[in-house]
């Protein structure tokens, strides 16, 4: 990194002192909220499908009254719009799908159709095309009441499960989260079972075309696609003349593997979906209630669910490694001593978190020796390159009571991440080359999310480790890691965000990356990235992107201001001036005088949108810690390089 003049301080001494007291606000509140074991956790909050399709489970399993389901009505009720539908994220117009999923879960819980909440939703519904117009998987929820005909399901021949690894395809070809959550759905798509819940419902009213002209099959595109469609039609022709070969083969196999992956905790994956579809496999091959696996699979979810006096919700998944990590890093930056007890019990319990047994990555990665954390309480199928990153630049900020445990942790870790590394030159969040697109283009797939390719977030994420904390990977790894977050750069200086909305968020992680792992070769590129963050700044002084720009390219960058999209942008900017000597003072000033202003009185940020993404243009996230320790690095790095701000 390059030597720096010192320079007089311009700023405003009184502002400088808001500065001040804003980021001992908020470590103030960081360090109230730590767990006694040590970790920070926080809820992660999705759109109402994950707790609409947990409902159904129950309903489907007889176990409804065994949970306060009473209190999703009120959740759902909360969260519906006026327009009548609900959202994918804050402030989207609502949802078709989300919105049919919805409608769907206050029936079964007893709500009858003539409820106005029920009409509002009907008449939004029906407007966006119904039923008939909802994406694959919620056809698949309503088929498993009858409320939609398989017919209209795509079918997935279980023998699949067969392919050998040396196979051009097998499903290990899919990324680790359709992985999961398809392998169940092998056994659900092959017996295609009507479930009758209490109530027993109908959604003949949800049919914009009428129930009697609903027409069960998969759309032609008129392009190449339609292979799969023909394909589909095949595959279920040789159900009704059961001439599926090695059908009950598939089956067991698929039994097998959900069996082996389940945690002791119960989860699968880590994730609702996985965990839901799991359970739906289990219910269909007979399981019963008092079975130690559904016990345990029930249990799992419950541990995910957030109960008040008044609602009932549930997460799809939980973030205690990644908050944590990230936390940590907050606090220590901002200036609290590394081997502060409380800390140190964060890194202790981050070092117990570390996953040393063999996961899916390794049948496609035969080099590989585990040393990877996940985002979990438990997951020891699917460590990801992003929480090991994290944790690593976590571990690396602290001073813990064993630092020779900690170095053996780190070097374990990184070791395992090179061989993680894709064929491109960049990572990818879960699994090495994890590409194969066409997956993309099956019926099945209309999430567009059945692959895990290398991303310049991830690959960033990696490069920044590696600089930040001087850790040794071969030059070559670097070097084609580099060239790849290079190659991801678009022409405005802007890179794409993955797993965070969106180019604000990849831009800052790029930015941080090469700022510290190539400040003197890419200057043009760390100086595009900080214009681009500069052009794209609202004038509040903020920053902010909708979730649209996923769709939309004309929405890069443009959004109402939130804490957390501020933070990354001064991440980026004061990063890239620390690496080329040019800082964007009047941005960030103004962007810290947001944050400052911002803040209330307990040393929180709030912010209803949506910051985080599971999948682009589907699933979207609101981490509820985002607001909180994003904003505490910003400010910390700010003060610190304050003097050199001129």
């Amino acid at each position: 990194m390059q030597t720096q003049d010192r320079v007089t301080r311009n700023g405003d001494s009184k502002a400088f002192s808001k500065v001040s007291e804003a980021i001992a606000a908020s470590q103030n509140y960081l360090l109230s909220i730590q767990d006694p074991q040590g970790y920070w956790w926080a809820e992660l909050e999705s759109n109402v499908t994950i707790t609409s399709e947990v409902v159904l489970l129950h309903k489907i399993w007889g176990t409804d009254r065994d949970r306060p389901l009473h209190k999703v009505e009120a959740y759902l009720r909360a969260e519906q719009r006026e327009h009548g539908g609900w959202e994918l994220f804050c402030g989207d117009g609502g949802d078709l799908s989300t919105s049919v999923e919805a409608y769907m879960a206050l029936r079964l819980l007893g709500v009858p159709q003539s409820d106005p909440a029920l009409l509002r939703a009907k008449d939004f519904i029906l407007k966006r095309g119904g039923i008939s117009k909802t994406r694959i998987f919620t056809k698949i929820h309503l088929a498993l009441i009858g409320c939609y005909d398989w017919r209209g399901v795509p079918a997935i021949p279980p023998w699949i499960m067969l392919f050998p690894e040396n196979f051009p395809f097998t499903i290990y070809e899919m990324s680790s989260w359709a992985r999961s959550s398809t392998v169940p759905l092998l056994i659900v798509f092959d017996r295609k079972p009507v479930f009758v819940t209490e109530p027993a419902i109908t959604l003949d009213e949800l049919y914009a075309e009428g129930i009697e002209n609903a027409r069960y099959e998969l759309p032609l595109r008129g392009d190449w696609t339609d292979v799969f469609v023909w394909l589909d039609k095949a595959f279920k022709l040789a159900e009704d003349l059961h001439l599926v070969p090695w059908r009950q083969a598939g089956v067991d196999a698929a039994e097998k593997w959900i069996l082996e992956r389940q945690e002791v905790s119960g989860d699968w994956g880590g994730i609702i979906p996985a965990m839901l579809n799991s359970l739906l496999s289990l219910r269909v091959l007979g399981y019963d209630t008092a079975d130690p696996v559904v016990e345990r699979g029930l249990k799992a979810i419950d541990n995910f669910a957030i109960a008040t006096e008044e609602t009932y919700r549930v997460q799809p998944c939980v973030s205690p490694v990644w908050d944590t990590a990230w936390t940590l890093r907050a606090l220590v930056e901002s200036g609290i001593a590394p081997d502060n007890p409380a800390l140190a019990r964060g890194g202790e319990w981050l070092l117990g978190k570390q996953i040393l047994s063999y996961g899916d990555w390794a049948v496609k990665n035969k080099q590989g020796k585990p040393g990877g954390w996940a985002f979990e309480f438990e997951n020891r199928f699917y460590p990801d390159l992003d929480d090991s990153a994290v944790v690593v630049m976590a571990l690396n900020g602290l001073k813990l009571p064993n630092e020779s445990l900690k170095q053996a942790a780190i070097k374990r870790c990184v070791a395992w991440m090179a061989t993680m590394q894709c064929r491109s030159g960049g990572w990818a969040a879960f699994d090495v080359d994890n590409d194969q697109n066409w997956l993309n283009y099956l019926p099945y797939a209309d999430l567009k999310a059945m692959i895990d390719p290398n991303t310049a977030d991830v690959t960033a994420r990696v490069l920044e480790m590696l600089g930040s904390g001087n850790l040794m990977m071969d030059s070559d790894r670097v070097e084609r890691a580099t060239a790849f977050l290079e190659k991801q750069q678009e022409a405005d200086g802007s890179w794409f965000g993955r797993w965070g909305v969106n180019y604000i968020y990849g831009t800052s992680g790029a930015i941080s990356a090469l700022a510290v792992i190539a400040p003197r070769t890419h200057q043009r590129q760390l100086q595009g990235g900080a214009a681009w963050l500069v052009g794209c700044q609202n004038p509040d002084g903020g920053w902010g992107e909708t979730c649209r720009s996923y769709d939309d390219p004309t929405l890069k960058g443009k959004g109402v201001s939130t804490a957390s999209q501020t933070a990354w942008a001064l991440i980026g900017l004061l990063a890239a001036g620390q690496a080329t000597g040019k800082f964007e003072q009047r941005a960030i000033e103004s962007g810290i005088n947001y944050l400052v202003a911002v803040q209330r009185s307990d040393g929180t940020w709030d912010e209803c949108e949506f910051t985080g993404t599971g999948f682009p243009g589907h699933f979207y996230l609101k981490y509820h810690l985002y607001q909180q320790y994003f904003p505490l690095i910003a400010l910390s790095r700010y003060q610190r390089l304050q003097p050199y701000i001129s």
